[in-house]
């Protein structure tokens, strides 16, 4: 503590580089605090600190983080305590550029694996980014002894001690997730993809705001037919909908809850914290949301089962395009993410290419099969359910063509949900318009087998940068790596920026750009031969799993602090839209 007092003494007023001389480790009061690295210039990125308070002093209890699923919720609560005191405990602007800023993760609704808050054997490590302060770029000691000696100290005694801790709401954080985790297994063993529990607020509170709606709130409530009621560990008996593994329609007027409710589907592969709304809406960990994708470049995508006998010969079985079209962007999303194992498809038709979709009567009739060279969805969807064991829930306002090929129809009707299947099929009987499959979509199944032993390679404008390499991300839609930019605007499943980060780093390990190499733990991914592209990232995740986010740090062995875990989906379909993959 005297000798960090000291250094900042020595330093008031100097050139802001002098900041450097920081670097190290200090012992304050009950915790430490170690300044990996200073900042040389007010206005760049904050200076990365962790604060370590030892188990004695964070006095958690044991049943907190006795397993995985708990100490994930309760480094997950305690990240969210920390923001809520550096909220009231930091005064924040102090000078030129970002001093007398504190920051860590940023956190939406859901609860994921992140590297900005560890708990291991009940000892709290927290990382942060601070903003030294200055004036223009000169140092500005006695600020930075408020930050470091007043502030810091504030914030361990608030949100780092389980003594000045809302000992409720972390139980409640803890029973949640516990609950969530046990549902997401249960839905395996009930043959389930999705449950959505009654009183569930699926509805947003805008297109940029992922809390839940606060007024006008209609709570869901699932109709009798398709109710069912899992007892869990913590809540006990409840109550929801339960979405059968199959083909399921979801359908009604406009401004009805149709997309709202696919749309709390596809964020249901995570678990969410207390109060979100959705706490009890837990679709299968594997669901894709499939889009179309107009303009994305597509690299060696066998999209034959769906688009085959395009005009000029073009290749379909190893489908290259710089420029996708909406059909063809919606085979390869398909196709990419039933390689990755996904086992529920989640479509809505308002992101959805029509003639990818279906191919009415009428049409069919008008252009002979040989001229269309596109097997719409429609003929398709069962087949992947029975031959592949892979589930769809669709959403259609506009069409009663999949009544045909749905094994159940739910009807949205004031955001409230209606077994409507017995209707719908009396429907068909009625007036049956019968699929006519071409003998295309016979004579080209979907198959996997190219995809997964796929070889991919950076070109060389990348993979000169190296340990110069530069990784950003810009919310949940674009990440920059290197002078190269991916659009992940509709990889729909993306809920942090530290997935993006984290994802950046992971492409960087496996090109083998040189990020890494103080790192003995994060060896490239691609020195195997024999190891297709897939297996690779699978065995970058589990590492991940086992051994923390920390493997990523290009700071090795300081940890980034800004990284989230991503799925294999969506690491995926990243390095599949960087324009360097080459062949």
């Amino acid at each position: 503590m005297h000798s960090l007092r000291a250094r900042l003494k020595a330093i008031d007023g100097r050139n802001y580089k002098a900041y450097k001389s920081l670097q190290g480790r200090y012992r304050l009061d009950d915790f430490e605090l170690w300044i990996d690295h200073a900042q040389g210039d007010p206005f760049a990125d904050p200076s990365r600190i962790r604060l370590r308070v030892p188990a004695a002093t964070a006095a958690l209890p044991a049943h907190s983080y006795a397993d995985p699923i708990r100490r994930l919720a309760l480094e997950d609560f305690i990240c969210r305590t920390l923001t809520q005191a550096i909220r009231r405990y930091v005064k924040g602007d102090r000078g030129s550029g970002h001093s007398g800023a504190i920051r860590t993760a940023q956190v939406g609704q859901q609860v994921l694996q992140r590297d900005a808050l560890v708990v291991e054997n009940g000892a709290i490590e927290a990382r942060l980014g601070l903003a030294l302060p200055a004036s223009g770029r000169k140092i500005l000691a006695d600020q930075a002894l408020l930050m470091l000696f007043e502030e810091l100290p504030r914030l361990v005694h608030h949100a780092l001690r389980y003594a000045q801790m809302d000992h409720t709401a972390l139980q409640c954080h803890l029973d949640c997730a516990e609950d969530q985790a046990y549902l997401r297994q249960w839905l395996q063993q009930a043959k389930l993809v999705a449950f959505i529990g009654d009183g569930a607020i699926l509805p947003r509170r805008s297109g940029i705001d992922d809390r839940p709606l606060d007024q006008d709130v209609v709570p869901f409530v699932a109709p009798p037919q398709l109710a069912l009621e899992p007892l869990l560990p913590q809540a006990g008996k409840i109550r929801g909908l339960g979405i059968p593994q199959g083909v399921t329609l979801i359908v009604g007027g406009g401004f009805n809850g149709k997309s709202t409710l696919l749309q709390a589907l596809e964020r249901g592969v995570y678990n969410h914290i207390p109060g979100d709304g959705r706490e009890r809406v837990i679709c299968d960990a594997s669901a894709v949301n499939i889009r179309s994708e107009d303009g994305r470049c597509i690299n060696r995508v066998d999209i034959s089962g769906f688009i085959n006998n395009l005009p000029l010969g073009k290749e379909t079985h190893q489908f290259c395009t710089d420029n996708a079209s909406g059909s063809t962007s919606q085979a390869a999303n398909i196709m990419e993410a039933l390689c990755c194992g996904t086992r529920t498809l989640l479509i809505d038709e308002d992101t959805s290419a029509s003639n990818f979709m279906i191919r009415d009567r009428r049409m069919q009739h008008l252009v002979a099969p040989e001229q269309e060279p596109i097997t719409p969805l429609i003929t398709r969807i069962q087949a992947l359910y029975r031959q592949q064991g892979v589930s769809s829930v669709l959403v259609s306002g506009g069409s009663s063509a999949y009544f045909e090929v749905a094994d159940r129809v739910i009807l949205m009707d004031q955001y409230q949900p209606q077994d409507v299947s017995a209707q719908a099929r009396e429907l068909v009987r009625d007036a049956p318009e019968p699929l006519l499959e071409t003998q295309d979509a016979q004579a080209h199944p979907v198959r996997l087998a190219t995809q997964r032993t796929a070889a991919r390679r950076l070109d060389n404008t990348l993979l000169q940068l190296g340990p110069r390499l530069k990784i950003q991300a810009f919310g949940c839609e674009q990440l920059r790596l290197g002078e190269h930019r991916i659009d992940l605007r509709r990889v729909a499943q993306l809920v942090e920026p530290g997935q993006l980060r984290a994802i950046g780093w992971l492409i960087a390990r496996w090109a083998d750009l040189g990020s890494n190499l103080n790192n003995p733990l994060n060896a490239p991914l691609n020195n195997d031969p024999d190891l297709s592209l897939l297996d690779a990232l699978r065995l970058a995740l589990q590492q991940l799993d086992t051994q923390g986010l920390d493997v990523l740090s290009p700071f090795y062995p300081e940890p980034h602090g800004g990284l989230a875990r991503p799925r294999l989906y969506e690491l995926f379909a990243a390095l599949n839209r960087l324009r360097a993959l080459t062949q």
